[in-house]
């Protein structure tokens, strides 16, 4: 369903139920057609983007403002950014596109956004996974924002845009600010309700493993709980009956050095372990390259305790319009694509044969792998792909995910050319 601007926000919650109910031919998975349709039964050989889907404009559906656009909602400017990398929009239509006053391109053009409350936009996404022979998504739901309308109306749009383009896709929650109080009873109400009430893991789009269907619950961290709380999450979704899951955490990428005997016992029980590396990096001859060299430790240990690994593979790192200009230290140049594949290269070496892009939108921090401009705005300062096609990272993605399935191997040197 494509959510015209004139809409606004007018009649959000009947969006969201027309979003989040299917026709049975739909939830079948099996009405998908021109399209290569993405085996949906199995992890394995699967390369999965994170799919934030948190960026909205004044007049969109949502009715939030400017949010991740910019630290003030009911405004846009230089000193309000709250992003890194302006995405290339030269192929979006009019109606998906919203104004960014006081903006303009290189060429004099007003500057515009696109809002992930748009379904015409979420569905464009997923045409580009098609296109370039990416497998689906980890859609983020993020429990301190799940009582917003736009947290459902986004994954709608995904759950469609899936059943659309033959790709798959699963529910990731981020624990990230959650109180520990509240969090168990916020991340089970809302896993039963899009069970039971949205039958959601029935959709044929929707992503198993093991005979179950998959949910990414990333955020298990020693400082932020402690580990009664990841047991008693873990116990939920191991648990017999309709909400039982196959579980990914995501957790440190120091997890096998984890001293409290507890928390590493919690990290041992997941069905498969997915440690964030994304800001881990070494130093070698003067340049960062990405930091792997836990992988092969990981996958013996992951063996050790019957769950699969599910390294994450990201391409670059900066956040300077997010945090200010005292944290451009920390900036990871992408180095034209070579330290996004060089971890593609470590997990050929190492027979993975599952990965986590991080992420295919995220330009607060400039990890997206999506389609970014080279001639961003002039009024502010935009980290770019240095005149590489816009498409880059997405064919890199497209190459990395042959990788995972086994189709080739990878060397270090890049697989293919601008």
């Amino acid at each position: 369903m494509i959510v015209k601007r004139s809409g606004k926000a007018v009649g959000v919650a009947a969006i969201l139920a027309a979003c989040l109910s299917f026709p049975d031919h739909l939830a079948r998975g099996g009405e998908v057609s021109g399209t290569s349709i993405i085996d949906a039964s199995t992890l394995r050989h699967k390369v999965l983007c994170g799919y934030q889907g948190w960026f909205r404009c004044p007049g969109d559906p949502a009715g939030q403002g400017w949010r991740h656009w910019s630290r003030d909602a009911r405004r846009i400017t230089p000193a309000s950014l709250t992003f890194e990398m302006w995405p290339d929009t030269s192929e979006f239509a009019a109606d998906e596109l919203y104004p960014a006053p006081g903006f303009t391109l290189p060429d004099g053009k007003p500057a515009r956004l696109f809002s992930s409350a748009s379904a015409s936009t979420v569905e464009r996404h997923f045409r580009w996974m098609e296109q370039y022979g990416i497998d689906g998504v980890f859609a983020q739901r993020f429990l301190v924002s799940l009582r917003e309308p736009s947290s459902d109306l986004v994954l709608g749009h995904v759950r469609a845009a899936a059943s659309k383009t033959g790709r798959v896709f699963a529910v990731c929650y981020d624990l990230s600010g959650a109180s520990p109080d509240r969090l168990f009873d916020q991340l089970t109400d809302d896993w039963k309700r899009l069970v039971r009430d949205r039958k959601l893991t029935d959709d044929g789009r929707y992503l198993h493993h093991d005979g179950r269907p998959v949910v990414f619950v990333w955020g298990f961290y020693s400082d932020r709980f402690g580990p009664a709380l990841a047991h008693r999450i873990v116990d939920f979704f191991k648990a017999d009956g309709e909400c039982r899951a196959t579980l990914i955490g995501g957790c440190p990428w120091s997890w096998r050095a984890e001293k409290d005997p507890e928390w590493a016992r919690a990290f041992r029980r997941l069905d498969v372990i997915s440690p964030w590396n994304v800001g881990n990096y070494s130093e070698r001859a003067g340049r960062r390259v990405p930091a792997t060299g836990t992988w092969k430790e990981d996958i013996e240990e992951s063996k050790r305790a019957g769950m699969g690994f599910l390294p994450v593979i990201y391409p670059g790192f900066s956040w300077t319009n997010l945090k200010g200009a005292r944290t451009a230290r920390a900036t990871i140049p992408r180095s034209g694509g070579e330290f996004f594949w060089r971890q593609f290269a470590e997990a050929s070496d190492l027979g993975v044969e599952m990965a986590y892009v991080a992420m295919f939108d995220e330009v607060d921090e400039a990890t997206a792998i999506f389609k970014v401009s080279n001639t961003p705005p002039t009024e502010a300062r935009f980290a770019t792909l240095d005149g590489l096609p816009t498409d880059w990272y997405l064919r890199l993605t497209g190459e990395g995910s042959k990788v995972i399935r086994g189709e080739r191997k990878a060397s270090v040197k890049l697989p293919i050319e601008p």
